[in-house]
């Protein structure tokens, strides 16, 4: 590697953080944990982020290798918040290496568990993955992991036809949260 390499600017990166901040303004709709039982704490705000960085990441993989660079930046800005947020909790220098290894290890699981969902006819595959996920810390009432459900799949069709452009761009729309218009 060079020494300009280092300090050259990932053409991705703009478009990545753009994507990013529109992923955890989605992830933090107050409806998630108002209206739908969201446990609101940091497993339950990381479990709406890696939800909703699923669906793109996911769109972006459907797009091939000409979006192969702009997924990994956006995994990349991803993990690169978390460990600023568990430095910012307070996790020491050596832990926080082992927290995000296991949370990156938890972030795959849960992209198999969602892409199997949602190919699934029936919800059930994705409301047990909803349920041993999102609401891994709390017993969510059944409306709520049915509501979800229908959330996800609505929001992966709507982040799955947008054009591979806007999102090379850092554009992405989810729709509205489950229960609003």
């Amino acid at each position: 590697m060079s020494l300009a390499s280092l300090f050259r600017r990932n053409r991705h990166r703009d478009a990545a953080m753009r994507l990013y901040e529109s992923i955890v303004e989605q992830a933090r709709e107050p409806v998630f944990f108002t209206d739908f039982g969201v446990p609101d704490t940091f497993d339950g705000r990381f479990e709406l982020v890696a939800l909703h960085g699923f669906l793109v990441l996911n769109r972006l993989k459907a797009l091939g290798p000409q979006t192969a660079e702009l997924a990994q930046e956006l995994f990349d800005v991803m993990f690169t918040d978390f460990d600023r947020s568990l430095r910012e909790m307070g996790v020491g220098d050596l832990g926080v290496g082992r927290h995000i290894k296991t949370m990156a290890q938890g972030f795959y699981g849960r992209v198999g568990a969602y892409e199997t969902g949602l190919l699934a006819a029936d919800a059930a595959p994705l409301a047990e993955a909803l349920r041993r996920n999102l609401y891994g810390t709390v017993s969510p009432e059944e409306s709520h992991i049915d509501a979800m459900v229908a959330y996800l799949r609505r929001c992966a069709a709507t982040v799955a036809a947008q054009p591979a452009a806007g999102l090379r761009a850092g554009k992405v729309f989810f729709g509205a949260p489950p229960g609003m218009p």
